[in-house]
């Protein structure tokens, strides 16, 4: 990537631009690793890369990222997750193709994904109609989240992979999950590794 924008240096100081070139080098790891156990077990589905890219992608950026100044391990639904400068570095793989980062969405509105963006993300853009209910829908909070400090930023870093075409983008950045379509709207959102990138194959 060129220079630090004004964002990352805002959220990472210092640490922005060597931040800016190790995460996506450790998701281009853990791509390698998914796609060579997919090949070890030698399946005619894709359970093996698809599964084991989930596990190593946690592994990867956890071991990656150790070496920085003032990283700190979390544990988040059983995976080692970091935290620089109080922003909680957490991979979200949003597509298995080249398309942009803004057709993000999760497969669920509930559950612990969704609750890490709605604690930790940023505040919503449009503030829901309160009908006087109290959130009586409101599931219980994931305990894991519960436990982490309410200073703590939520850096999302989204990726288009597949293990034909590699990793084909990344970017990093700030979003809410809007409830009714579980899409994520970017606040903030930076390329970390130019789409399609001649790498991934």
């Amino acid at each position: 990537m060129g220079a630090v924008t004004p964002w990352a240096r805002e959220t990472f100081g210092s640490l922005a631009g060597r931040l800016a070139e190790v995460i996506p080098a450790c998701l281009l790891q853990a791509h390698d690793r998914a796609r060579h156990g997919h090949e070890g077990v030698n399946t005619q589905t894709l359970e093996a890369y698809g599964h084991g890219l989930h596990a190593v992608q946690y592994e990867a950026l956890a071991a990656g990222l150790a070496p920085f100044e003032g990283a700190t391990p979390i544990r988040l639904q059983g995976r080692t997750v970091m935290v620089i400068n109080d922003n909680v570095i957490y991979p979200i793989r949003y597509a298995k193709k080249d398309v942009p980062v803004t057709s993000a969405r999760l497969p669920r509105s509930v559950g612990f994904r969704a609750d890490l963006i709605r604690r930790h993300g940023p505040e919503p853009m449009q503030q829901t109609l309160d009908l006087g209910l109290d959130e009586l829908d409101e599931p219980e909070v994931h305990p894991d989240i519960a436990l982490l400090p309410p200073e703590y930023q939520l850096i999302t870093v989204a990726y288009a992979c597949s293990m034909e075409r590699g990793v084909m983008r990344v970017e990093w950045g700030i979003a809410e999950l809007r409830r009714e379509d579980r899409y994520l709207i970017w606040h903030k959102h930076e390329p970390l590794l130019p789409p399609a990138d001649p790498r991934a194959a």
